[in-house]
């Protein structure tokens, strides 16, 4: 069982196959009424969101990881489900979930209902007017499958940071996030741990790849799950995953039991065999109770 539960934020993959789903159900169709059942999850007031009612919808894109709803006249609508968003399409008469509905848009073909479960209300909603103002809600991170290596290098090394935190830094690269990082550590064989200022060309090369290899592969394959249909269970927890969420089971790779960091909401999982030379790398909260008993090495 992960340490943070079963619920992290939705990532490139899953954000694609959203933008997906939602481009062929929208795309032409007019935006009839919205309907804002918390108060919280709506972060503007200037356009009103009733100002994107009667407009049409002219596609759906990805930024970052938010979904952005592209309404005529450049109006945008822009949804970032956070950690525990979910979105959700009903056929025309269908009802949302009251208790977790934060709010719905209502087409002639069906509903989009955005939901979050739990307590803490942590999605929010964006409408904003004109390119230049969608343009910065944009973190700014680097499309890795766009990006060749010279350029995916620059950006990495701009600061030195952990391989981890780099990946997931919404800054430094777009939609990628806590399980991806994970799992495109393992596909480069790198520690989570290792500097990005220290890392040679060779390793760099390993990391670009497995990035892009892997972010394709699984947007690929998620595609292929959802095919017409919607996406409902969208979770950053995946059984042919290598590494994420897989503490102590065995490394597909090798058989080592998987290790983790927890920190925060959040963990980090690797293989001590193929990613740290056998190091056994400290988790704050087991080191400070095990001190000399933690082990160093598998």
């Amino acid at each position: 069982m992960p340490a943070g539960g079963d619920v992290e934020m939705p990532e490139l993959p899953d954000l694609a196959v959203y933008r997906d789903a939602l481009d062929r159900r929208l795309r032409g169709q007019v935006l009839l009424a919205t309907h804002i059942r918390s108060p919280f999850v709506l972060r503007t007031a200037d356009p009103p969101l009733r100002a994107a009612e009667g407009r049409s919808v002219v596609g759906v894109r990805r930024q970052g990881k938010r979904i952005v709803l592209e309404l005529a006249n450049e109006l945008f609508v822009v949804i970032h489900l956070m950690i525990a968003g979910r979105l959700h399409w009903l056929a025309e008469g269908g009802k949302a979930p009251a208790r977790i509905t934060l709010a719905r848009f209502d087409f002639s073909s069906g509903t989009l209902a955005l939901t979050e479960a739990g307590t803490k209300r942590r999605a929010s909603l964006h409408v904003v007017q004109g390119g230049e103002a969608l343009a910065a809600l944009d973190p700014g991170g680097l499309e890795v499958a766009d990006a060749d290596l010279q350029t995916f290098a620059a950006r990495l090394r701009m600061e030195n940071h952990t391989l981890k935190r780099a990946l997931t830094d919404p800054r430094i690269l777009s939609g990628v996030g806590n399980a991806y990082s994970d799992e495109i550590l393992h596909r480069a064989r790198l520690s989570p741990l290792a500097l990005t200022a220290k890392l040679d060309d060779a390793a760099m090369a390993a990391l670009h790849a497995a990035a892009q290899d892997l972010l394709r592969e699984w947007t690929e394959r998620l595609r292929a799950t959802a095919g017409e249909r919607f996406p409902e269970k969208v979770t950053a927890f995946r059984p042919a995953m290598a590494v994420h969420g897989k503490f102590r089971q065995p490394c597909p790779v090798c058989g080592t039991p998987v290790q983790r960091i927890v920190y925060a909401e959040n963990e980090c999982n690797y293989c001590p065999r193929c990613q740290t030379n056998g190091v056994v790398l400290a988790d704050r909260a087991l080191s400070r109770l095990l001190h000399k008993s933690f082990p160093r090495e598998i």
